[in-house]
């Protein structure tokens, strides 16, 4: 469009539809595998459960615990974005990582809102969600080292957990999504389409 001599371009925009309906189940899939998992490593005794799962110092964990937690986190929220890009039935990595992204963050609001009410059902890393109970009950009291040790730990934990939840949903969401995972497969498919000789119209009539 040229108006007075000076070109206008109008804003162009391209939007990429969210499909919710898949959002929520594969959210409800990570909070289910995260209550699932909590249950589990707290049967093989890997953690306590509750409040008392806090954790309090990292360097009390043994490797297992810490290599169930880190396990627990991820695959939560693959089995969440694969879920998620499967229904949606997203066969390119861009969107079905976007669902499975967000997914991620419906499930950690869903599980901010059981961690208030005590987090009860989680176990280890995800129980640093719950309130802290480092702040005092009354204004102006002191404040308990050893509660003040446990709030961060469990909030380095909790971040640590939230972290991996985000990989695992963008793992999961690209596996949902049936494409190579390879960072190199589009340069590669952008090489080819550009080396593809060119069939002219003249070349297509003989």
């Amino acid at each position: 469009m040229r108006e007075g001599g000076t070109v206008v371009r109008a804003d162009s925009w391209t939007a990429w539809p969210v499909y919710w309906t898949p959002v929520i189940v594969g959210a409800l899939a990570s909070v289910v595998a995260v209550v699932l998992f909590g249950i589990i490593g707290t049967a093989v005794g890997s953690w306590k459960a509750g409040n008392e799962g806090r954790v309090t110092d990292f360097s009390g964990i043994g490797r297992v615990a810490v290599a169930y937690a880190v396990f627990a986190s991820f695959l939560a929220f693959v089995i969440g974005g694969w879920v998620t890009a499967r229904i949606a039935g997203i066969r390119r990595a861009e969107p079905a990582i976007l669902h499975a992204a967000i997914a991620f963050l419906v499930a950690t609001v869903v599980l901010l809102a059981m961690a208030s009410f005590g987090g009860a059902v989680f176990n280890g890393w995800y129980a640093g969600l719950a309130p802290s109970p480092a702040v005092p009950s009354q204004p102006g009291a002191p404040v308990d080292p050893n509660a003040a040790k446990a709030a961060t730990a469990g909030a380095t934990a909790a971040a640590v957990a939230i972290l991996l939840g985000l990989v695992g949903s963008v793992v999961g969401g690209w596996l949902g999504s049936g494409e190579r995972m390879d960072f190199s497969f589009y340069e590669r498919e952008r090489a080819r389409m550009t080396r593809r000789p060119v069939t002219t119209d003249r070349t297509t009539r003989i």
